[in-house]
C-alpha cells in the first residue's frame, strides 16, 4: 500500500469542502483512512489505484495524525497534520524564485518561522512518459526549509496566515522560462486548431527524432557551453565598421539615431540581432592628459570590441563564460587619452535574444588609474549605428534539450500538475507570460484555457485563481509604439472576464535591468490583497485602478474606473503614462489630468481624438495610482491589431 507523495507528515488539508485521500494497492483490497473523527473506506481498483474522500474539515491549529490501513494489516500514519487553506502556486521562472535571492533573503530567513505555514516543492520533471507521483514530501515552514521555496509564494502566505490566523499550505510548481502551453493538458490543447498543430507537429518529432543523437548534442553543450554556441549561432561575419571609420574622432556621426544608454537595442525599437555600434564623446579633465584611465563599461550583451580614440582597448569574446553577465573594465593607456573631447566606440556582437549595452548605470563610469579624482559619467545619449543585422534569435531556437523538454506541449501538466489532482485547494496563483509574450495576441484563449482544464481536472468548480500581470522590464521608451509586453497584459487583464479570477499589477516593482525583479514581497503582499479581498471577504481595496470605459468630450477623452479606492493620485507630480491617437491612429503623448474619479486626456496635436493608452509599454512610465497605494493597470481604450497578431 502507498499514499500519493502530497499526503505527508506536516501537511495542510483544505478546509470546508470534501479532502480526497489517494494511492495505491493491491487490485481489489479494502482501503480505511481515518482523521478528525472521521473513517472513510474504500477499496483499489483493477489497476491498484484507490481514492477515499473525508467529509469536509473544520480549521484545526492542533497537530493530528491521518491513518490509512489496508484489509491486508499495513497501516501507514501522517503525523502532524493542520487543517487550513492550500494554495497551488504556479508559472515560470517569477514564481520559481526563490526566498533566497530575493530582497532581504538573510532577514527574511531568519525571520521565517512560521509553524502554522507548510510547504511543499515539486521537483521539476520532464519525463517521457511521466512518472505517476512525484518525489516530495511537506515541510514546516523555517529558516532552514524556507530559503529554496518559492518566494511570491512564501510572501503571499505568510501575508493569509497573519490576516486570517488558520494553517496555510502552499505546494510550489513552477519551471522558469517556461510557456502557458507545457502546463495544459493535451486534451484541452486539441480544442484548439493552433494549439492542435503544435501538439501534432510535437508528436511527430518525439516519434521521429534520434533520441540518442539529441542527447549526445545536449552532453556536449553541458561539456562546453561556449563552443556548442560558438558552431550553432549565427557568426559574427567581421568588422566592417572599423574600416568605414567608425571609432574614428573624424567621424560626422550626427546623422546616426540616438538611444539611451544603459540599455537594450529591443527596448529601443531595433528588433533584430546582429551587430550594433555605439558611440559617444567623452569630455576628460585637462589634469587626466597623458594618464592611463580605466574604463568601467558594465554589462555588454554579448561580446564587444571597444575603441578609444580609433584604438581597440577591449575585447570580450568567446573566451569569456556567459559574457552577457560580465562587467567590462578596460585599462585605457595614457598616450590615447586627451584633455577634453574624446571619442568612445563599442562594436557589440549579439547572436540571440537581447543585444545591448546593460549596465547598470552605476557601473559606467571612467576614472583614473591611480585613483583620487571625481568620476566622467557614461550613462546617458548615445548614438548607435546597425552594422550587421540578422533578423530575430530568440531563446526557441538556443540551447539544445532532449525531447520532451520544459516547454513541450503538456509536458509540465503531465508531469508537475497531474500528480497533484486532485489534492483539496483553496485557490491557485499564477506567475507566467514573459515567455509568451512573442504570441501575445494567442495568450487571450491559452490562458483562460489552462485556468478552465485546471478546474476541470480538480473537479471542484471554480476554485479562486489568481495571477500577476507582467512586471515593467527594459528601458522606458522615448515614443509611443507598440509592445508585445502590452499587449501581453492585455491578455491578462481580459482573463479576469473569467469567474472567480483576480490580478496584482506589478508595473511599479519591476527592474529595467533584470527580467526576475528581486522584490518578491510586494508581489506576494499584491496576490495576497487580491485574495483577501476576492476570496476571503476583508474589507481591503484589492487592485489598484482599472479601466471601466471612457467617452470622447471635443478634443478630450474621459476615462473611467473601477477600483479608485478612496481617489485617483498622480505619485511624483503631473500625471504621466498617456497617449492619445486620432483616426490615423500615430499615438503622441497626451497630457492627463485628474478629475475626481476619472482622468481627463487629451494633446494639442490631436484635434480629433480617437483612442487613449496607459501604460502602454514593457516599461511603463506611469504614475496613476489609487489612495491605498495601488497602480493602475495598463489598458487601452481602442483594439487596432498590435504587433503579436498574425491573423489568427
Amino acid at each position: 500500500m502507498k499514499l500519493a507523495a502530497v499526503f505527508s507528515d506536516y501537511m495542510v488539508l483544505q478546509r470546508g469542502i470534501s479532502v480526497p485521500v489517494w494511492g495505491s494497492a493491491k487490485p481489489g483490497e479494502e482501503i480505511t483512512v481515518t482523521f478528525a473523527g472521521q473513517a472513510k473506506a474504500g477499496r483499489a481498483g483493477d489497476d491498484g489505484r484507490w481514492e477515499v474522500r473525508l467529509e469536509p474539515l473544520e480549521v484545526s491549529v492542533d497537530p493530528e495524525t491521518l491513518t490509512i490501513e489496508s484489509g491486508g494489516g499495513e497501516r501507514i500514519e501522517m503525523a502532524d497534520v493542520l487543517v487550513g487553506d492550500v494554495w497551488l502556486a504556479s508559472g515560470q521562472s517569477n514564481m520559481w524564485w526563490r526566498v533566497l535571492e530575493s530582497n532581504d533573503a538573510e532577514a527574511e530567513t531568519a525571520a521565517a518561522d512560521h509553524p502554522l505555514i507548510r510547504l511543499f516543492n515539486v521537483p521539476q520533471a520532464i519525463d517521457h512518459p511521466p512518472h505517476a507521483d512525484v518525489d516530495a514530501a511537506w515541510a514546516v515552514c523555517s529558516p532552514e526549509t524556507v530559503p529554496e521555496f518559492s518566494a511570491v509564494a512564501y510572501f503571499f502566505g505568510r501575508e493569509l496566515q497573519k490576516s486570517e490566523g488558520i494553517p496555510i499550505g502552499l505546494i510550489n510548481t513552477s519551471w522558469g522560462g517556461t510557456r502557458v502551453e507545457a502546463w495544459i493538458s493535451r486534451d484541452a490543447l486539441m480544442t484548439d486548431e493552433l494549439c492542435a498543430q503544435d501538439v501534432a507537429g510535437y508528436e511527430r518529432m518525439l516519434g521521429s527524432l534520434d533520441e540518442s543523437a539529441r542527447q549526445k548534442d545536449f552532453d556536449t553543450f553541458k561539456e562546453n557551453p561556449t563552443e556548442w554556441y560558438r558552431t550553432h549561432v549565427a557568426p559574427d561575419p567581421g568588422n566592417e565598421g572599423y574600416g568605414r571609420g567608425w571609432a574614428d574622432p573624424a567621424l560626422d556621426d550626427g546623422e546616426w539615431p540616438e538611444m539611451e544608454i544603459p540599455g537594450y537595442w529591443q527596448a529601443d525599437g531595433i528588433e533584430s540581432n546582429g551587430v550594433v555600434w555605439f558611440r559617444r564623446t567623452v569630455k576628460v579633465p585637462a589634469a587626466w592628459e597623458g594618464k592611463d584611465v580605466v574604463l568601467h563599461l558594465g554589462t555588454c550583451d554579448k561580446h564587444d570590441v571597444t575603441y578609444f580614440n580609433n584604438k581597440e582597448v577591449g575585447v570580450t569574446s568567446w573566451e569569456t563564460e556567459n559574457p552577457w553577465s560580465v562587467k567590462r573594465e578596460y585599462r585605457i593607456p595614457g598616450e590615447l587619452v586627451r584633455a577634453g573631447a574624446n571619442t568612445l566606440a563599442v562594436r557589440v556582437y549579439s547572436y540571440r535574444n537581447l543585444g545591448g549595452l546593460g549596465g547598470p548605470a552605476g557601473e559606467m563610469r571612467l576614472v583614473p588609474e591611480e585613483g583620487g579624482e571625481d568620476a566622467v559619467e557614461l550613462p546617458g545619449v548615445w548614438r548607435y549605428q546597425i552594422e550587421h543585422n540578422f533578423g530575430t534569435v530568440n531563446d526557441r531556437g538556443g540551447d539544445p534539450e532532449p525531447l520532451p523538454n520544459q516547454n513541450s506541449p503538456y509536458c509540465l501538466y503531465d508531469n508537475m500538475i497531474v500528480p497533484l489532482v486532485p489534492f483539496a485547494l483553496r485557490g491557485v496563483i499564477w506567475y507566467q507570460g514573459e515567455s509568451n509574450a512573442e504570441n501575445a495576441y494567442r495568450y487571450r484563449t491559452r490562458f483562460p484555457m489552462l485556468i478552465e482544464n485546471w478546474r476541470d481536472a480538480w473537479g471542484q468548480g471554480e476554485f479562486p485563481f489568481l495571477f500577476v500581470q507582467l512586471a515593467n522590464y527594459t528601458q522606458h521608451q522615448k515614443e509611443p509604439q507598440d509592445s508585445p509586453w502590452a499587449e501581453l497584459r492585455e491578455a491578462q487583464t481580459m482573463t479576469l472576464s473569467v469567474p472567480h479570477t483576480a490580478m496584482a499589477v506589478t508595473i511599479d516593482i519591476g527592474d529595467a535591468m533584470d527580467i526576475h525583479p528581486t522584490n518578491k514581497q510586494d508581489v506576494g503582499k499584491r496576490l495576497a490583497l487580491a485574495a483577501l479581498g476576492t476570496v476571503y471577504g476583508r474589507d481591503v481595496v484589492p487592485s489598484g485602478p482599472m479601466y471601466r470605459s471612457h467617452t470622447i468630450e471635443g478634443a478630450s477623452v474621459r476615462i473611467e474606473f473601477d477600483h479608485v479606492g478612496g481617489g485617483l493620485e498622480a505619485l511624483g507630480g503631473a500625471l504621466t503614462g498617456f497617449t492619445i491617437a486620432g483616426s490615423d491612429r500615430r499615438f503622441v503623448w497626451a497630457d492627463a489630468e485628474i478629475d475626481g474619479d476619472t482622468v481627463l486626456v487629451s494633446s494639442s496635436e490631436v484635434g480629433e481624438p480617437a483612442a487613449v493608452r496607459c501604460a502602454w509599454a514593457a516599461n511603463p512610465d506611469c504614475n496613476l495610482y489609487n489612495r491605498a497605494g495601488l497602480p493602475a493597470s495598463p489598458f487601452r481604450t481602442d483594439d487596432w491589431p498590435g504587433v503579436t497578431q498574425h491573423g489568427d
